[in-house]
């Protein structure tokens, strides 16, 4: 298939529009949540479409400012005592980024379990579903792009769905109810079928929609929408006014060494997500393409490098606006760049037509996303698959859902990594000593790579023969054994002979003595064998 951005064009264009939309509030609501002006986190996501998009590899990736960077950004700017001080924080943050896509990092991002990476896209879908409601009804109290559980206002993410009880306002009802019958409709296969489906998407129509409603109720009492409800971008006059609200970092800021320990703490937390997004975003690529992690990486890097010299907030790859743009027909990076030139050009341009869409048209948007990252499929799929992939997978739904992205990440990676641990654990042969005979050999071949994680399992089971046993430890078809392993068998070779067991070591290093393979006995090595599985690749211990 040819994924040129011309021959791609008429499904870049739209999808662009949808990422539009969808970006233009979060980009404003975590400046908000960031404690930084507003406009910082426009040109992140400006700088996320025309710098990052064309330099990484990433073809449905969209990067801009990330809500799990806002706690740590807010606290930064109080500590530095001023914005342009934080400024020079981006830049160092994006030089660091830069050198670890330079020192090839990027592998980081594939030992995430695939159980994980899917917990997380579900876990941020369910989020944007509940975050979005309290919007849909008119109920604005918390901003746009705040993913965290707890809120700056003391509520949480489901106290908020009782506290948007005592404020709803029916036209953003009436809003966010027709933007989802709308966008339900647009999904309808007899939609698709009419050709100008293709160009006039169902979000595009949500939002004229809701501007309609909003103006002819503007004088209606009791339906009336405040400013409150509405998407707020700066208003300036003239291309000096705009230019204005670009700032540049404190340069002497750099002789401070507080912003570097800022700046390698937000490239730290800004690579990680950017690496889970990646992962997930070619998850759900319907081409399943690979992104170049390193080079990604270094395209961040030099994102937050611009970014913090002309004002914006740091910049990662962000799944809700990536998902978005999947979700909307996206083929190629062309649309995470068209994405960007509309809000350069709309914000320069048009504020004041943008100021008069209605938070809640872009909630039944936001909606629509939620459902799909999270649908019930999937945790059906993911139950199916066992409880080693469903618990981790759980685990990292409920952490996203009750902490934050990556505290949720963390808690369900720790628990995949203790199914892997508990798996090298079990025994792959299980000696029952109810129906051993007496004299009759137990032979034990090693896999092909046995690793340090196989050392309990290994240990166990040495320690279940039966005293008097003759045993064979057969590694000739071992490449590589970890020396921990090794030492395990030195030892119990020692320990054998207290215990009135023979054993024989073959195919092992010079330091455990092995016996030749004609002096020994052959109904012994015509026994079935018993495997002790290994991790392939990861140790040499020969």
């Amino acid at each position: 298939m040819d994924y040129s951005p011309l021959r791609n064009f008429k499904y870049d264009v739209p999808s662009a529009v949808v990422v539009f939309l969808v970006a233009l509030p979060l980009c404003l609501g975590i400046a908000l949540a960031s404690g930084a002006p507003l406009f910082s986190g426009l040109i992140a996501g400006i700088v996320g479409g025309l710098i990052v998009a064309p330099l990484s590899g990433s073809p449905l990736g969209v990067s801009g400012p990330a809500a799990g960077l806002a706690v740590i950004v807010y606290g930064a700017i109080e500590e530095l005592g001023a914005y342009p001080t934080f400024l020079a924080a981006v830049v160092v943050a994006g030089i660091v980024q830069m050198i670890l896509g330079a020192l090839r990092a990027g592998v980081i991002g594939y030992y995430f379990p695939s159980s994980v990476i899917k917990g997380m896209l579900s876990g941020i879908g369910i989020i944007i579903f509940l975050k979005q409601i309290p919007h849909a009804v008119g109920y604005d109290a918390d901003p746009e792009g705040d993913l965290h559980f707890v809120q700056p206002d003391g509520h949480n993410t489901f106290s908020e769905l009782k506290w948007m009880l005592e404020a709803l306002n029916p036209t953003a009802t009436l809003i966010a109810a027709l933007g989802l019958a709308i966008l339900i409709l647009w999904e309808r296969p007899f939609m698709k079928k009419l050709s100008f489906t293709t160009i006039i998407q169902g979000p595009l129509v949500t939002v004229v929609m809701g501007i309609l409603i909003a103006m002819n109720t503007a004088t209606i009492e009791g339906w009336m929408l405040s400013a409150d409800h509405m998407v707020a971008i700066p208003v300036t006059e003239g291309l000096s006014g705009f230019m204005g609200q670009f700032t540049t970092p404190d340069m002497t800021a750099f002789a401070n060494p507080a912003i570097y320990t800022i700046g390698i703490t937000m490239a730290v937390v800004a690579s990680l997500e950017t690496l889970l997004c990646v992962e997930a975003t070619d998850k759900l690529d319907p081409f399943k393409r690979v992104t170049p992690t390193n080079k990604e990486l270094w395209a961040q890097g030099f994102g937050n490098v611009v970014s913090g010299f002309i004002g914006g907030l740091p910049i990662t790859q962000v799944i809700v606006r990536s998902s978005a743009n999947i979700q909307s027909g996206g083929r190629t990076k062309a649309s995470a760049f068209i994405h960007g030139a509309l809000l350069l050009i709309c914000a320069y341009a048009i504020p004041k037509v943008l100021n008069m869409i209605p938070l809640a048209a872009l909630a039944a948007i936001l909606l629509i996303v939620g459902w799909k990252l999270a649908k019930p499929a999937l945790f059906i799929a993911m139950w199916k698959k066992g409880q080693s992939e469903f618990i981790p997978f759980t685990v990292t739904v409920v952490g996203i859902v009750l902490t934050d992205l990556l505290t949720g990440i963390a808690l369900g990676l720790v628990v995949a990594v203790v199914y892997i641990l508990w798996d090298n654990f079990k025994l792959p042969y299980k000696f029952d000593i109810a129906n051993y005979k007496a004299g009759e050999p137990i032979r034990i071949e090693f896999s092909e790579s046995v690793s340090f994680l196989n050392k309990a399992s290994i240990q166990r089971t040495l320690n279940t023969l039966p005293d008097g046993a003759s045993v064979v430890l057969d590694a000739r078809n071992s490449l590589r054994i970890h020396p921990d392993v090794v030492e395990i068998v030195e030892e119990f070779q020692v320990n054998a002979a207290t215990r009135d067991i023979s054993v024989q070591c073959l195919g092992f290093d010079a330091t455990v003595s092995e016996t030749p393979v004609e002096d020994f006995d052959e109904h012994v090595l015509n026994k079935p064998k018993v495997k002790l599985t290994g991790v392939k690749k990861l140790f040499q211990g020969k």
